[in-house]
């Protein structure tokens, strides 16, 4: 099964997992070797982050 591309940028990713404290094990071992429940907590981050981006524009 071929993998997709990532949504996020690898910036925007780098930037979540450095808020969230496992920046290191990212640079030490890649993607593959942070914990799920750190990758939850990545995607939460960053859904909360999109939905704030989306209220600024709504206000006039």
């Amino acid at each position: 099964m071929a993998r997709r591309g990532g949504m996020m940028s690898d910036q925007l990713k780098e930037e979540i997992a450095k808020e969230l404290g496992f920046y290191d094990t990212v640079k030490q071992e890649g993607w593959g070797g942070i914990k799920s429940r750190d990758a939850g907590n990545m995607v939460k981050r960053a859904l909360e982050m999109a939905e704030q981006n989306m209220n600024q524009i709504g206000r006039p």
